[in-house]
């Protein structure tokens, strides 16, 4: 009897360590992990704060990019409230270049905590200024935008907004109400909420918003050209005006008018291999038409007619800018990151060049390797020989003029066309267009012309670290991405 009692309590109480073994072994373990816990959140701080010191010094040094050192690796102390040491974080910066300009910064923060250095949080960040390439539209002028529209990435208007079709993120207007007339589907004309239709997604809908300073945002065309001169590509102006030449003398001077071409200019057409070809543009076909533009003319000269043979460039890979002189007709696949810009600095002001696009402009990588920002002086017009399913890679900014394509005799060779496909942003100063409603006549009545179905979206890794030059929504660098390795 006294054995079993024995036995009995040997079994009991081995149970009772091994569980009181177990137990304490968890509670341990919890407690271990609740340190882990504890410093991993302490280093994501001092990482965090590691960050955030780079952002100060940046604000106040803007041009010391190594922290007063000489080396773009380095420690920086992280004091804590009571006056010691909270940590340290690692800093590691890589600075983007572009034609000698800091396009972006990008930064790793490596933080540990002084009571426990075993257990290190990584945050990596870029840095940049904020720019057009975070929006799919900006508009300085009420726009409409019909029911075939997909549109994916911010859409904003200084004016009022019309939206009929379906938005897939924040569609904001700066005014408050705007008046809708008959160009923009109202009949009779009416007063509307800043932004109003019969979209999807109305909770997306902001209005009003601060506007977008287009003046802010403008190109120093002749700072461009200088360092398109330097380090890019520079085509001077090709188009050339009439001139009279004539002989005699008094009453008996004859004069004969000569022509010249004052509607050339460049086609560039990119290369998957990092080139461009450049063919000068001898003749154009004028074409009548009513234009997305109301200030423009009736007749367009954007069909080219004839041009070279043409001469190829290798991109600079530092300095991916071409500053064009005259008009440029754009297409092409682009392998690395170019900014081209149209426009006219010389003292001959009759010529105010247009970019056309001529064709599909692709990148040979959508991971934000490659990217196109075209800028103009005035218009962005897509060519009636444009394709009739045109797809267009780019950041595209109408500087004083509209994007859009003209309407042209509808039905005829050129009206309509299909679908129109943008991936990246559009940036015009006036109504932009791309569908004319009504603009076709038949003997079955009216139809609409131009694009039937357009789809929009912004270019997200664009929009972190864009083409150089590209315009900037702000002067000041800021977090544009933020992770934790």
């Amino acid at each position: 009897m006294r054995g079993s009692i024995t036995l009995l309590v040997l079994i009991f109480g081995g149970i009772f360590l091994a569980v009181l073994a177990a137990l304490s072994s968890y509670v341990l373990s919890q407690n271990n992990l609740q340190d882990v816990t504890r410093v991993q959140a302490e280093a994501f701080n001092i990482a965090e704060a590691g960050l955030e010191y780079y952002r100060w010094h940046l604000a106040h040094f803007p041009n010391d990019l190594a922290n007063g050192g000489s080396s773009d690796s380095f420690d920086v102390t992280i004091p804590d409230p009571s006056g010691g040491t909270a940590g340290t974080a690692h800093l590691s910066v890589s600075a983007n270049m572009a034609c000698g300009q800091t396009t972006s910064i990008d930064l790793t923060s490596t933080g540990t905590a002084s009571d426990d250095p075993a257990y290190p949080v990584t945050l990596e960040a870029r840095y940049a200024r904020p720019s057009v390439a975070a929006y799919s539209y900006i508009v300085n002028d009420s726009v409409w935008a019909g029911p075939d529209r997909v549109i994916n990435g911010p859409y904003h208007s200084n004016g009022g907004v019309r939206m009929d079709g379906t938005a897939n993120a924040e569609v904001t207007s700066s005014v408050s109400s705007w008046y809708c007339d008959s160009s923009f589907g109202c009949s009779p004309g009416q007063n509307e909420p800043g932004v109003f239709g019969s979209g999807s997604n109305q909770d997306l809908w902001k209005y009003p918003t601060p506007q977008v300073d287009f003046a802010g945002i403008a190109a120093n065309f002749s700072s461009l050209k200088t360092t398109a001169q330097a380090s890019g590509i520079y085509l001077p102006q090709y188009s050339t005006q009439g001139t009279y030449e004539c002989s005699g003398w008094g009453w008996w001077q004859y004069c004969t008018y000569v022509g010249g071409n004052p509607h050339g200019g460049y086609h560039l057409i990119f290369n998957a291999d990092g080139t461009v070809t450049v063919k000068e543009v001898t003749a154009e076909t004028p074409l009548s038409e009513y234009p997305i533009n109301p200030s423009d003319p009736t007749t367009d000269y954007a069909l080219i007619q004839s041009e070279t043979s043409g001469t190829t460039y290798t991109i600079p890979s530092n300095c991916g800018l071409i500053f064009v002189e005259d008009n440029a007709w754009i297409e092409g696949t682009i392998p690395s990151k170019v900014t081209v810009v149209v426009a006219n600095t010389t003292s001959n002001g009759s010529v105010v060049p247009d970019a056309f696009i001529k064709g599909n402009i692709a990148y040979t990588s959508d991971n934000g390797s490659a990217g196109l920002t075209l800028i103009s002086e005035h218009d962005i017009l897509i060519t009636p020989d444009a394709p009739a399913n045109l797809t267009l890679d780019g950041i595209f900014v109408a500087q004083s003029g509209a994007f859009g394509q003209n309407l042209y005799a509808c039905p005829g060779p050129y009206e309509p066309k299909g679908t129109l496909t943008i991936h990246g942003s559009t940036i015009s100063y006036k109504r932009t267009g791309t569908q004319w409603e009504n603009g076709c006549y038949s003997s079955g009545g009216y139809s609409n012309g131009g694009y039937l179905s357009r789809i929009d979206s912004f270019d997200q890794p664009l929009s972190e670290n864009p083409p150089p030059f590209t315009p900037a929504l702000s002067t000041a660098f800021k977090f544009v991405n933020w992770q934790q390795l």
